[in-house]
């Protein structure tokens, strides 16, 4: 499995904690310093099923500086896939990423399915 985090959030650090305690083991990437690349961000959304709005870390900073909730819907699916490529800041977190499946944020009930 393939973890996706930002060192300094607590989700993420709530994610850590729990895939240790259920001694699941991961590789861990720093989100903002490796940034996934458009070809897997687009590669995962496929595979989540999920709308690719979930991949975007609606409360972030960076999202809010470029008014990303007017701009999106207007944008087409690769220029929201090169967008997220460009800045691991975008990209909602944890962003966890299995042999069949895709997970993006922490909800502790939609993992104890997996």
């Amino acid at each position: 499995m393939i973890v996706y985090c930002y060192p300094k959030c607590t989700t993420c650090k709530r994610t850590l904690k729990y895939l240790d305690e259920k001694n699941i083991s991961y590789d861990l990437y720093d989100i903002k310093e490796q940034n996934p690349s458009k070809e897997q961000i687009k590669e995962w959304h496929k595979l989540s099923g999920l709308p690719l709005k979930r991949f975007f870390n609606t409360s972030g900073l960076k999202y809010k500086e470029l008014a990303l909730k007017d701009k999106l819907p207007e944008m087409s699916e690769e220029e929201q896939y090169e967008l997220l490529a460009t800045d691991g800041m975008l990209v909602k977190r944890p962003l966890v990423i299995g042999d069949d499946f895709v997970l993006t944020g922490f909800k502790e009930s939609e993992w104890k399915d997996l």
